[in-house]
């Protein structure tokens, strides 16, 4: 019997150990959200597979191997990763604004795609990524004290202002917003002084009436405008939410029933299969439905706080704490839009929604949050020995 031979039993037990230290409860919250997803656009699609629900299950079991795969990688490779990530992302986020290769579909309204010959890609989805891991990086390699306060802390708010300011301007204020906010949760959870946190809320909203009067495109502005009051333009800028809100309330208690909601299933409801998903979810199964819909966004969240909470190194804690900032961002800011508590900024609700860009950033990240579970044990040394 060869060496070769004698060293697989090992290798097939490493992996199954591996396979046994994953999350199946996370796992299976996940899956079953897609699931509702699928049948949602089934639903709308007037009780058709195509074009959305069969291409959403196709595209989540892709990707759930491709999180389980993910799974099993050491932390230390996400560790010599994150830098190298983070420039490769933020120089394709520069080739869209400065190179022929950045475009805008048709009917959107920013300038945030790269086409790259053999596929197309929305650079500001894995920027995401590349943020939680590269802020996690640095805070691994610094004190508690300079987390707190310092000037070094100049550059992990430059890590996450440059990307907020270049994908807002392409204008996707949308991921902005999520790229901003996931970077300040991460400076948050790090340690960062209560007083800095208060004086960058006061600045924030001092500056934000200047910015949408102007520092905004029209378009933009408009959405802002009719958040504040959708009813004075109910047949333009004020109709999707008008007919959000229509959905969500006339759901009732149990909702209308499957395949029966009015507002979606006449194309009342604009964005059906991707931003307002909720509002068919709600018109369709009532406050039952949605409720158990969030519920189950709830417990991701919570166990995917409590494997971050239970890493030995820092980088894994940040880590994994950040990609579920980002995630629950997601659903919060969605779940605002729909209901009219914020403007319409063009955030899908997570793994529910259409899309493929969205559901992949989601699905690596929570890929990382699972690899923390299986190597929580793992400790990285402080410095830049592993890059």
């Amino acid at each position: 019997m060869t060496a070769s031979a004698l060293t697989r039993p090992g290798e097939r037990d490493r992996l199954s150990t591996k396979v046994a230290e994953l999350d199946w409860r996370l796992i299976s919250l996940l899956a079953v959200i897609a699931c509702v997803g699928a049948g949602m656009l089934y639903s709308i699609a007037g009780g058709s597979w195509t074009p959305w629900a069969a291409p959403h299950l196709i595209r989540f079991g892709g990707l759930l191997i491709a999180m389980l795969v993910l799974a099993m990688v050491h932390p230390k490779w996400w560790f010599r990763a994150a830098y190298p990530l983070y420039g490769v992302l933020l120089v394709l986020v520069l080739m869209i604004e400065f190179t022929p290769l950045g475009y805008q579909p048709a009917g959107a309204g920013a300038k945030n795609w790269l086409n790259l010959g053999f596929t197309r890609i929305q650079p500001a989805e894995f920027m995401k990524l590349g943020l939680v891991l590269a802020l996690a990086r640095w805070y691994h390699n610094h004190s508690a004290q300079e987390a707190r306060w310092s000037w070094k802390l100049l550059i992990p708010a430059g890590m996450i202002g440059l990307p907020f300011l270049l994908v807002a301007k392409q204008p996707d204020l949308g991921s902005a917003m999520i790229i901003g906010l996931t970077g300040a949760a991460i400076m948050f959870m790090a340690g960062l002084s209560w007083r800095v946190i208060a004086a960058g809320a006061a600045a924030a909203v001092v500056a934000i009436p200047p910015f949408v009067m102007f520092g905004m495109h029209e378009y933009q502005r408009n959405r802002v405008l009719t958040f504040l009051d959708p009813e004075a333009d109910p047949s333009g800028t004020g109709y999707n939410i008008i007919q959000s809100k229509i959905a969500l309330g006339s759901g009732g208690f149990l909702g209308k029933g499957y395949g029966l909601g009015s507002q979606s299933q006449l194309e009342f409801l604009p964005e059906r299969h991707t931003d307002f998903i909720f509002s068919t979810v709600a018109e369709e199964f009532g406050f039952v439905g949605s409720f158990t819909v969030l519920a189950c966004y709830v417990a991701v969240i919570l166990i995917a706080l409590r494997i971050a909470s239970l890493a030995h190194s820092h980088f894994g804690r940040l880590a994994a704490a950040g990609m579920t900032a980002f995630f629950a961002l997601f659903v919060l800011i969605n779940g605002a839009m729909v209901m009219g508590m914020a403007p319409v900024v063009g955030v899908p609700m997570p793994l529910l929604s259409y899309g493929g860009s969205s559901m992949m950033t989601v699905m690596f990240g929570f890929g990382l949050v699972l690899s923390t579970r299986v190597h929580r044990y793992a400790e990285l040394p402080k410095g830049h020995g592993l890059f």
